[in-house]
């Protein structure tokens, strides 16, 4: 519970990138000991949330262009791929459920911003998830969840709100539908650039 409840903290700013975790603090947040915290914490560096120094306890893991472009970058590599591998072994199953998880995602987007994160994501997964490979999903996923600080930095933003980002999905999802891979795969990464040129500007 302490690990679920800090990685949603850190991944949506509710502990900001750069703060100071400290345990005494994070007892009240949280409403438990010190115990649960301080393991979680640690699990949470694992992830690249939280850095740990020694001597100084634990800090939030800072954000800055360098990293984010370093995110994009494996993020547009690894799931073009994945993406790819997905389409070569395309299965009706596989492409029912994404159109399943898509159409949960469209209803969500009234419901509340956290109810949609959560779709989100599947449908991100959702993507890529044929392409029969664990350690690239396993990957992905963490890369996912690194890109998600930043891009609730650009939610707050009016320039991201003007995007079409539903149109984008189902512009993507359309084209693995018709199983063309190429325009699939072109949509995606245009989509990952699009995000990637909004943010550039809120990124110190």
């Amino acid at each position: 519970m302490a690990y679920r409840q800090l990685r949603q903290l850190l991944l949506t700013g509710g502990l900001a990138p750069g703060e100071k975790l400290k345990i005494d603090r994070l007892r009240d947040v949280l409403d438990m000991g010190a115990s649960p915290i301080r393991e979680a914490l640690s699990l949470l560096v694992s992830d690249q949330l939280v850095v740990r120094h020694e001597q100084r306890g634990f800090q939030a893991a800072e954000i800055s262009r360098e990293n984010f472009d370093e995110i994009l970058n494996l993020r547009s590599t690894l799931e073009s791929k994945a993406l790819r591998q997905s389409m070569e072994q395309t299965t009706p199953e596989w492409v029912e459920e994404l159109v399943l998880i898509h159409h949960r995602m469209s209803r969500m987007r009234a419901v509340g911003t956290e109810e949609f994160e959560f779709e989100h994501k599947n449908f991100h997964m959702g993507l890529i998830g044929n392409c029969n490979s664990p350690l690239m999903m396993r990957i992905c996923n963490q890369l996912y969840d690194l890109n998600i600080r930043y891009r609730y930095i650009a939610a707050r933003s009016d320039s991201y709100k003007g995007r079409n980002v539903d149109a984008e999905h189902q512009q993507i999802l359309d084209s693995v539908i018709a199983e063309n891979t190429d325009e699939a795969v072109r949509l995606l990464l245009l989509h990952y650039e699009k995000t990637g040129d909004y943010l550039k500007a809120f990124i110190k």
